[in-house]
């Protein structure tokens, strides 16, 4: 299985092996050799046949969720009630959203814009007001999708949109027992 560590050093190997053939090239050959800028790629072009050169790059590894596992001492922990009324408690890190720690827990959160606060298929019902109040207001946006969720209450957030705190530590929230996907497709005339 490729790492990340083996794919970046076989990336290197490639760029390194390809300038050392282009090099190796006669200048009788190579009648146009130029490079635009360091990051574009590097294009030769010869009376008899053209070649391109290509400049790889790799960018840090970014896991499914995007959620870190909390160093030991610094847990927060929330829990989630299903559908079915069983809890699942999870330790997690500060800065994680409600949304990531459901999918990267195989709960039933399906986030349809990615949490982009686009849809409202995170809903959430946060069960105890004092911590609903610890929350930062929402914003606008966030009161927009809210008003397409189904089961709204009160204490309804987005969990795309819920960062948790060291505040926030102890948090329960109820997933609703059904969620609204509403989409472009939803509104045109059927015939």
């Amino acid at each position: 299985m490729a790492t990340p560590r083996n794919l970046a050093r076989t990336l290197q190997r490639l760029r390194s092996n390809s300038l050392q053939q282009l090099t190796q090239c006669s200048r009788s050959t190579l009648s146009t050799c130029s490079r635009i800028k360091s990051t574009s790629p590097l294009i030769c072009r010869s009376r008899t046949s053209s070649s391109l050169l290509r400049q790889f790059s790799t960018t840090p590894l970014r896991l499914h969720g995007h959620i870190h596992p909390p160093k030991p001492g610094e847990e927060l922990y929330v829990t989630f009630i299903d559908k079915d009324g069983k809890e699942h408690k999870i330790a997690v890190s500060k800065g994680d959203n409600l949304l990531d720690i459901a999918q990267a827990h195989d709960l039933e959160m399906e986030g349809a814009c990615g949490g982009s606060c686009a849809c409202s298929t995170c809903h959430v019902i946060v069960l105890d007001e004092n911590y609903y109040d610890k929350m930062p207001e929402p914003e606008d946006d966030e009161n927009d999708m809210l008003d397409l969720a189904f089961g709204l209450t009160e204490t309804s957030r987005l969990g795309c949109q819920v960062v948790m705190t060291k505040e926030l530590d102890g948090l329960k929230v109820k997933l609703p027992s059904m969620t609204r996907n509403l989409q472009a497709s939803d509104f045109s005339s059927k015939q």
